[in-house]
């Protein structure tokens, strides 16, 4: 259900396989990156003594979240033919997977794997949770000045029936199928 273009040639297995690679090491790259930086600078403490029960809860969502996240990386490299990094973009439009459902699933993915940690980890404090806003308000301004003009620039009309048919950030109920 990916949208190539016609000056695109049918890419082999390996071809493929290659693609997938380095989305895979771009994304684990990510997501490492997040797992090193971010912990310390939202006041994530892993000793939990002391911690209530239901908090644990929240690691469900969170692995959750985090596996939607590098599903999109994967569907990115198999499908896409290139990683979620902008000097490496997909050549193909991805509408397939979470993409049926969301348009910024990645985005989605990682939101609510970073909230279910921080209910596991976190202490509040209401500096972080203004910087976590100006965050989440800078990564909406990034999709709407830069992302989806790429993506209207680089796909046209099938991207456009794409955001006529899927939601930016509240997921749909059922799956989007292209007629």
């Amino acid at each position: 259900m990916t949208l190539a273009h016609s000056e695109h040639a049918p890419r082999g297995r390996g071809e493929q396989l290659v693609t997938v690679i380095a989305a895979l090491t771009v994304g684990c790259a990510f997501f490492a990156l997040w797992f090193w930086l971010l912990p310390g600078w939202l006041g994530f403490r892993v000793e939990t003594a002391g911690a209530a029960r239901w908090r644990w809860l929240a690691a469900i969502p969170s692995v959750l979240g985090f596996a939607v996240a590098l599903r999109c990386v994967f569907d990115f490299g198999w499908m896409g033919g290139g990683t979620p990094a902008p000097f490496i973009p997909p050549q193909r439009l991805v509408i397939v997977g979470f993409y049926r459902y969301v348009r910024n699933p990645m985005y989605v993915g990682f939101a609510v794997g970073w909230i279910g940690l921080w209910i596991v980890f976190g202490h509040g404090n209401p500096r972080l949770f203004a910087a976590v806003g100006a965050v989440a308000l800078s990564v909406h301004l990034f999709v709407l000045f830069y992302e989806e003009p790429t993506l209207r620039k680089k796909f046209g009309a099938d991207y456009e029936n794409y955001c006529c048919n899927v939601r930016r950030w509240w997921p749909r109920v059922r799956a989007w199928h292209q007629s």
